[in-house]
């Protein structure tokens, strides 16, 4: 592959996951043998959730007054920027951060469900529902709970702990949230806007609120874990959430190499896009997508697939991928990490691009639906199918 100063590379990613925290534990998910992962199938039954590991929050988070006004979703995210600035080496660089572009793909942000408990259940005796409202918003919620419900507040933290001060975006719509966040930061690097970015996000599935939003579009899988692809129709919708976070450090080529920065691959190619699922219209469209990705030339790559599980589209999902890339292993990560909803693309190329520089194969997450590898891949495929809309698709190169 022909170098070019503009090319979009990836030199920091921090993780969080039901897996663990960090590489090494990313390393052992993505080699070790896996049988099944970390899952709680008893608060939330019917339903299970991948929780998330333990986490010393101070570790990238140490002013307990930062902590404290954060809820888990905000927390997840903070630690894991902070992990892939580290990684990165940006962490103790003042002007880098000063200039860096963070883009965030964000949900709405935590709710405080024993009020929302109480207003429901007073709304069931009254018959003033407005003046219910206004007298519970003006008495029992906090105005920092208030404003941590706001989407952007994710990045306004990553600024305050982290000091990243350039500019900020932040996206909202579930999986195409993290696909735009990619997609926007890989076209402003390229096109010479930014030099380097920090992109990504985080999810907290261990919620009642988010649970609840999935379970009403019949999304959830009940009973005990299954794998990705193998899930039982009569065991509810098939999607199992997971808590965690992925952040990914990206930059162009001639910056990285300028600070000595180590490089886990490059970012040839990110495209994503949204519309009617009816008929032939998805395989088009993803097909269409590969075209502009460069992922339809690629034969032998590793497809890292992030199929949120949700019954028909993770199956539509599987027929696409087995018709563009027949040769390739597919792995549906969301069986081993739970679903990560906005930030399931960048997981997915966090997980390729670390199997690219390690230089590994991927062991099989559904043994009885994934092929095993032969040997690790000199390039990847990350795709996204969101389970109510939007897909994706980001290409990735191993550096060497």
């Amino acid at each position: 592959m022909t170098r070019a100063a503009n090319d979009v590379v990836i030199t920091g990613i921090g993780l969080a996951s039901s897996a663990g925290v960090g590489h090494a534990a990313h390393r052992a998910l993505l080699t070790g043998g896996f049988e099944r992962p970390n899952v709680d199938v008893e608060r939330f039954a019917p339903y299970y959730v991948h929780p998330m590991p333990e986490i010393d929050w101070s570790q990238q988070i140490p002013r307990r007054g930062d902590q404290r006004q954060m809820e888990n979703w905000q927390r997840l995210g903070v630690f894991a920027a902070g992990l892939a600035l580290d990684d990165a080496g940006f962490k103790e660089d003042a002007e880098g951060c000063a200039t860096m572009d963070m883009i965030v793909a964000a949900a709405g942000g935590e709710r405080d469900q024993a009020v929302d408990s109480m207003i429901v259940e007073e709304a069931a005796t009254r018959n003033d529902p407005e003046t219910l409202l206004n007298e519970k918003l003006t008495t029992e919620l906090r105005p920092t709970l208030f404003l941590a419900q706001l989407s952007n507040l994710l990045a306004g933290n990553i600024s305050i702990v982290h000091k990243v001060t350039g500019s900020s975006r932040t996206f909202m719509g579930e999986e195409a949230a993290g696909i735009s966040a990619v997609e926007t930061a890989f076209a402003r690097i390229r096109a010479g806007q930014s030099s380097h970015a920090l992109v990504g996000g985080a999810m907290n599935a261990e919620r009642s609120d988010m649970l609840l939003l999935v379970a009403a579009v019949n999304g959830l899988a009940t009973g005990d874990w299954q794998p990705l692809w193998s899930r039982d129709a009569a065991k509810g919708g098939g999607v199992a959430l997971g808590s965690g976070a992925a952040f990914l450090v990206l930059e162009s080529r001639a910056n990285a190499e300028k600070r000595g920065a180590d490089i886990y691959a490059t970012l040839e190619g990110v495209a994503g896009d949204r519309g009617s699922r009816d008929g032939a219209g998805l395989e088009k469209r993803v097909r269409r997508l590969a075209d502009e990705t460069g992922a339809a030339g690629k034969s032998d790559t590793l497809v890292m697939s992030g199929a949120s599980g949700l019954h028909d589209i993770t199956a539509a999902e599987r027929d696409i991928l087995g018709r563009i890339f027949p040769s390739s292993p597919v792995r549906g990560y969301a069986g081993a990490t739970g679903h990560f909803i906005e930030a399931a693309f960048p997981l997915g190329i966090a997980l390729a691009a670390l199997a690219l520089r390690e230089r590994v194969a991927v062991t099989a997450f559904d043994a009885a639906s994934e092929a095993a590898m032969n040997g690790p891949s000199a390039s990847a495929v990350v795709t996204t199918f969101g389970h109510v809309r939007g897909e994706g698709i980001a290409v990735l190169s191993a550096e060497g």
